[in-house]
């Protein structure tokens, strides 16, 4: 599969981290997000955000640590979303299930110019950034590394899927340190239940995204 001609990439939450995002107006780095407390649920890991912020460093940008960045898949429906709505993976604190679970849907390319527009430091990686090994590029010219084929793809199943073709879904794309919120395109929920407290949670700023059920975003 080649390079989509205008790439999106999603950044998930839980519904309760959303009020937080829009009143501080961006999205923030575990590294900064460290700082504070009862802003929502946390649904990552704790062993993964640990490597991220003290051990994994891009090789693109000497110094920076994967977790001083804010995460974008570039597909929703993520192998992480996966493990959330299994909820059966021992080292996932978060039991709430892929219901409350917000896809933020931005364009890539947008994204980059905001990025160098605004001296932040970006890159994507090829596979999952908070493994112990990963490799990452701060080329557009790259693109074409990425394995869109596994990124489009919807489904697998079985044991490995950590350890198989899996790999290549997880790659990412991240920011140093922040990114705003008046980029976000589109907000994709599962179910109406979410989809009212994300209108609600919208009233409370001027950047008004487009809300969609999306339920082909999820498991």
């Amino acid at each position: 599969m080649t390079v989509p001609a205008q790439p999106k990439i999603y950044h998930i939450v839980h519904v309760d981290r959303l009020p937080s995002i829009i009143q501080s107006n961006g999205i923030w780095c575990d590294a900064e997000m460290m700082k504070y407390s009862g802003l929502g649920t946390t649904i990552g890991m704790s062993t993964i955000k640990a490597r991220r912020l003290n051990e994994l460093i891009l090789d693109s940008h000497p110094g920076l640590h994967v977790g001083e960045c804010v995460p974008f898949y570039f597909c929703p429906r993520s192998v992480m979303l996966y493990l959330v709505y299994r909820a059966n993976d021992r080292e996932l604190t978060y039991r709430g299930g892929q219901g409350p679970i917000v896809h933020m849907e931005f364009d890539l390319y947008s994204a980059v110019d905001w990025a160098e527009a605004n001296s932040r430091r970006w890159a994507f990686t090829l596979s999952n950034a908070g493994a112990c090994y990963f490799e990452d590029r701060s080329n557009l010219a790259n693109l074409h590394e990425i394995d869109w084929d596994a990124v489009s793809a919807n489904t697998w199943a079985g044991q490995g899927l950590l350890h198989s073709g899996s790999h290549g879904k997880q790659a990412e794309f991240l920011v140093e340190g922040s990114f705003p919120w008046e980029l976000v395109e589109r907000i994709g929920v599962q179910n109406q239940a979410t989809y009212a407290q994300v209108a609600h949670a919208l009233t409370a700023g001027a950047h008004k995204p487009q809300l969609e059920i999306k339920t082909e975003w999820y498991y």
